[in-house]
């Protein structure tokens, strides 16, 4: 049943909190085009770079860094991955040349991540296709305001999700 079953009038204290139609229509709404806009940029990605979607914005994280290098725990919380899943794309990253790993001289556990010049190369080479897949898909299809309000939107909702106590359960923590 999970969020498709529509509430009654007369719940009980005890029961869910279920969504309402609305709700449910504005849920699916967001999972479709999500689940949807995910794929289709993964799969222009595939295509003309060779590479998956997760691995381009490891790419543009480094490339926007000071130096073209993030500590490995700095890039995971920016990417929100899981600190194994960002080794495995790092490791494959390495392995096409695109990235290298360095200690880090002031931590003996920690590494950096570093965006190489070839790294760099493809990344400038394959950015124009990307932003205009990312244009055609989202912003060219939404007015000035839509694209404020889904901002905003975005924003509320991954701040909530990231509370900042300690113990928080998020994936750079993982």
């Amino acid at each position: 049943m999970g969020y498709m079953k529509t509430a009654p009038a007369s719940a009980r204290a005890d029961e869910p909190r279920w969504l309402t139609d609305e709700e449910q229509r504005v849920w699916r709404s967001y999972i479709d085009a999500s689940t949807l806009l995910e794929d289709h940029l993964d799969r222009q990605l595939q295509r003309d770079a060779g590479m998956p979607h997760i691995y381009y914005g490891l790419l543009v994280q480094l490339a926007e860094s000071p130096q073209r290098r993030l500590r490995m725990t700095e890039l995971a919380m920016s990417a929100k991955i899981t600190r194994s899943r960002l080794s495995h794309a790092v490791a494959r990253l390495e392995k096409n040349g695109w990235v290298r790993r360095e200690d880090c001289p002031s931590d003996k556990r920690g590494q950096f991540a570093v965006l190489t010049d070839d790294g760099y190369e493809v990344l400038r080479r394959h950015a124009p296709g990307h932003v205009d897949a990312v244009r055609q898909a989202v912003f060219d299809r939404l007015s000035p305001e839509q694209q404020k309000s889904l901002g905003e939107i975005m924003r509320i909702i991954a701040e909530g999700l990231q509370p900042s106590e300690a113990g928080a359960d998020l994936p750079w923590l993982r």
